[in-house]
């Protein structure tokens, strides 16, 4: 039993968490996944025209959103406007939910424009939490409010200006202030209490150029930063009396650091065809991550200790404005590579009989990735009113190579799966306010376990942060199937 242990922790994978939130207000930083873990929309704070129609985004503007993924379009608001945003979800099975409401104005000006927002949200838990095979634990009574909700706030500021030759550039700051991510409840399977604390912040650096023919050129460099603190409470259950068979609970805690730096680069170009209304458009983006401090996940205290990941995409879209419909389409492949391992925190002894010294690897894991999406809608106006509906696709597949080094082992391992978002919209205008409401779920995805294999023991759980999570399975993958249902309705109203 002892040597079964010691391999699962060796080998129950590490995880890495990456605050590439995938919403499009985050579009140019990019998604890595090792598991189908359900992600609610924790990050869905900022207004969208695009949203209900698939989220395309590469051959057809997004008015609404745009100024806060590119502050240089910010140069395209034809309205300075004050707007809220409130934002709910919920996760299948009692799993999770949360509410935010996101305030704030934009303005512009021929030559100066920007803007801002603040927001706060509630996170709630899901209702599985604690050792359920030992029955439940309360470290805090169970109707304690900080161990079923968290809150936490949100700001962004925007500005830039116009130079000439019809150049537009622009900056932006976005900040948070943690107190939950989604999911970390079911992060730590066999934990107790959990209570996290950090920050994040996203700054980007913009251009965009519109040319004769309505050819748009834009791009876009950022620095976004993730570090959050884990306290972590577990129960050890201790045989003090092996004659009665008579156990203990030892109370021990953890504090666990997750930190990821990501620098990006993006370029997206968008020209006419013909005068019939098609429009094709392109976009390359590049990031690089490096994670300084990965958490540890597992109940024994190995550290999951430096990493890094670069990832691409490299996408086209097309659309098409016939009268009051539009159409888009968009394809995106998106490769990626990643290393992670564990580091020795004391001599171990490997099976042959060798010591690996302190900060020497226990564990090494190669990632490649071969992703892709294709998101598709449509739009129709009809009086005031323009009603949408669209489908997002995404295609995980990876490889993993990894080698353990206390055991002597080598392994392979290939996983693919596929999510499915459909979504649906509506906006009206009454008078001079402006309404919409967007809806979307998210399917094939849940909670995902890893299979015994007769040989190792353990459970790789994750979630996905509204970040991107990287684990290396001890075994194949298993789900727990659940869904995430996203409601979002925006208000905006023009300063006269």
């Amino acid at each position: 039993m002892k040597h079964i242990l010691s391999r699962a922790r060796l080998c129950v994978g590490l995880v890495v968490t990456i605050t590439a939130v995938p919403t499009p207000a985050f579009s140019q930083l990019i998604s890595l996944k090792t598991v189908p873990v359900a992600a609610g929309d924790q990050f869905m704070l900022f207004p969208s025209r695009n949203l209900g129609m698939g989220a395309i985004s590469i051959a057809v503007d997004d008015s609404v959103l745009d100024p806060f993924v590119n502050p240089a379009k910010g140069a395209r608001i034809a309205d300075s406007h004050v707007f809220a945003a409130p934002m709910y979800y919920s996760v299948s099975n009692r799993a999770g939910s949360a509410g935010s409401l996101s305030a704030g104005a934009l303005f512009g000006s021929p030559k100066v424009f920007g803007g801002g927002m603040v927001a706060l949200q509630q996170l709630k838990r899901g209702d599985e939490f604690g050792p359920v095979w030992f029955g439940e634990l309360d470290i805090l009574p169970s109707n304690a409010l900080r161990a079923r909700s968290a809150t936490n706030k949100y700001g962004f500021l925007t500005l830039g200006t116009m130079l000439p030759g019809d150049v537009a550039v622009g900056g932006s700051l976005f900040v948070a202030d943690l107190n939950g991510m989604d999911g970390v409840e079911h992060l730590y399977s066999m934990a107790s209490g959990i209570e996290q604390s950090g920050d994040m912040e996203d700054l980007r650096i913009g251009a965009a150029k519109t040319f004769e023919g309505g050819r748009t050129l834009e791009g876009i460099a950022l620095f976004h930063r993730f570090d959050m603190r884990h306290d972590v409470t577990y129960v050890d259950w201790v045989l003090v009396d092996s004659t009665n068979w008579q156990w203990d609970q030892e109370v021990r805690r953890e504090n666990n650091l997750d930190k990821t730096d990501t620098w990006g680069l993006h370029l997206g170009y968008v020209q006419p065809v013909g005068t019939s209304g098609w429009q094709v458009g392109g976009i390359l983006t590049a990031n690089w991550k490096s994670h300084p401090k990965i958490p540890n996940y597992e109940i024994m205290n190995i550290p999951r200790d430096p990493g890094n990941s670069t990832a691409f995409d490299i996408g086209v879209g097309i659309a098409k404005q016939a009268g009051p419909t539009i159409f888009g389409l968009d394809i995106v492949y998106e490769p990626g590579s990643s290393d992670t391992w564990a580091e020795a925190a004391e001599p171990v002894a490997t099976v042959s009989g060798d010591t690996l010294q302190v900060g020497e690897r226990t564990v090494e894991n190669a990632f490649s990735f071969s992703n892709a999406f294709v998101n598709m809608g449509v739009a129709r106006a009809v009086g005031p009113a323009e009603f949408q509906f669209g489908l997002g696709i995404r295609v995980y597949d990876y490889h993993l190579d990894q080698w353990d080094h206390v055991e002597e082992d080598f392994r392979r391992q290939d996983e693919d799966w596929m999510e499915w978002v459909p979504s649906w919209g509506a906006r009206v205008h009454l008078g001079d306010l402006e309404l919409r409401y967007v809806g979307r779920v998210t399917t094939g995805t849940g909670r995902p376990g890893v299979a015994w294999d007769g040989v190792a023991v353990g459970r790789a759980e994750d979630f996905a942060l509204a970040n991107d999570v990287l684990l290396a399975p001890s075994g194949p993958l298993t789900l727990q199937d659940v869904t995430v249902l996203t409601h979002q309705i925006s208000v905006s109203v023009p300063i006269r």
